[in-house]
């Protein structure tokens, strides 16, 4: 391979990789000056021209001629006389020699060595720049196309080919991909793997759900309406607090749209999580009641210095106020910071109030409670009226079950 060759096959290799011109001759340049050092133990008195559009190479090497009985004869930069003049009859002592290289001189083993090097830099180059790229997109909404699924994650490629990852910790439980799919997330984080780039990407980021707010509010977008903090629990619920600094701006109801039509396409795209978007206030029990929507507190008491808060509800709003699998009063809790502790509040008549099978999901299990709906006892007291022969009789639970349940619902009377 001569030298015009091989230059023209990099140069098109490296225009194929969006490689630019100044980087492309430095890296020849780089490779070349390699090659001479490895023959000539130096190249300070060396040029290379390099013109990659036309694959023209120029290597030329620059010594002084000095007498042949110098003891300077040995130097990288000097050349006798007697050699000098097998280049050039005429010349003279004190004279600069200008001897052109041909890259063949080099050897066919190192030739080829030389375009495995710049392929590779070529390589080298494009792996960083990914990284850069990326890098600077973290905690931004990218799309890609969706062609592998594997048991552990989904790879996915962007627009220019480029391998992305979406681990299945990164993927909302209720994701469900195929191939040829469009995904949208975020840039989670990017790492170096044994020399490659590796480009995480999340949906269960907090940062994934205000980047899609930004999306589709032009006053978040515009920095109109702040997003205080966001806490989910992916494809369940998420509690999103907002402030606006205009008067004039409802931040709730610019965030939901007009008959919900902002909010709507968030949760679609987050598999229709359950979103509540409240209006953050400095006043804490204000925040806390709010945060604990839609349930209706009767009374709050912050221990502060102590990190925890109790608060109050009548019997039918306690439901409401831990949520399915306890999601809402979890996220309330992580919204304001505190540890919310929930009480009945059974003050005067309410005593006699009766109490929904379902508030005590914490404590009895779910196929017990449904075994007694399916009965038709779906409250406390309407167990505790039955004697423990008729609940034995009637349902197809154990006696030792039963004892257990009349047991912690007795406590909640006492």
């Amino acid at each position: 391979m001569d030298h015009s060759n091989l230059i023209e096959s990099f140069a098109d290799f490296a225009r194929h990789k969006n490689v630019d011109r100044p980087t492309m001759i430095r890296i020849l340049e780089d490779v070349f000056r390699t090659m001479i050092k490895k023959k000539y133990k130096t190249d300070d008195n060396f040029d290379i021209i390099i013109n990659a559009d036309k694959g023209d190479l120029e290597i030329w090497r620059f010594r002084e001629i000095v007498d042949d009985n110098s003891e300077d004869i040995w130097d990288y930069d000097k050349i006798s006389l007697t050699e000098a003049r097998k280049i050039e009859p005429d010349f003279e002592i004190g004279e600069e020699v200008a001897e052109e290289i041909k890259l063949l001189d080099f050897g066919r083993r190192a030739v080829m060595t030389a375009r495995q090097t710049l392929i590779q830099k070529i390589k080298d180059l494009e792996k960083d720049n990914l990284f850069l790229k990326y890098k600077d997109l973290v905690g931004e909404i990218i799309v890609g196309e969706t062609y592998q699924v594997m048991q552990k994650e989904v790879l996915l490629i962007d627009a220019e080919g480029n391998e992305l990852n979406l681990p299945k910790v990164e993927q909302i439980p209720k994701d469900r991909f195929r191939k040829g799919d469009s995904v949208r997330a975020i840039v989670h984080r990017v790492e170096m793997v044994n020399g490659n780039p590796k480009i995480v990407l999340s949906r269960t980021s907090t940062t994934f759900l205000e980047r899609l707010f930004e999306n589709e509010v032009p006053e978040v977008f515009d920095g109109l309406i702040t997003i205080k903090k966001v806490v989910r629990e992916p494809g369940e619920r998420a509690k999103v607090a907002v402030e606006s600094y205009d008067d004039r701006i409802d931040p709730v109801g610019a965030c939901v749209g007009m008959k919900g039509s902002r909010i709507h396409s968030i949760v679609r795209e987050l598999q229709n999580e359950n979103i509540d978007v409240i209006n953050y206030t400095d006043n804490l029990e204000l925040y806390i009641s709010r945060a604990l929507s839609p349930a209706k507190i009767s009374n709050i008491k912050v221990e502060a210095d102590e990190g925890r808060v109790s608060v109050y509800l009548k019997p039918d709003q306690v439901s409401l106020a831990i949520g399915k699998g306890g999601h809402n009063i979890k996220l309330a809790s992580k919204l304001v910071g505190l540890e919310i502790d929930v009480f009945r509040d059974l003050q005067g008549g309410e005593m006699d109030e009766d109490v929904d099978l379902e508030e005590f999901a914490d404590e009895i299990e779910g196929w017990v409670i449904d075994e007694f709906k399916r009965i038709g006892l779906d409250t406390a007291k309407s167990i505790l009226a039955l004697s423990l022969e008729d609940l034995t009789r009637r349902s197809d639970l154990e006696e030792e079950t039963i004892l257990e349940v009349l047991k912690i619902i007795k406590q909640e009377f006492e």
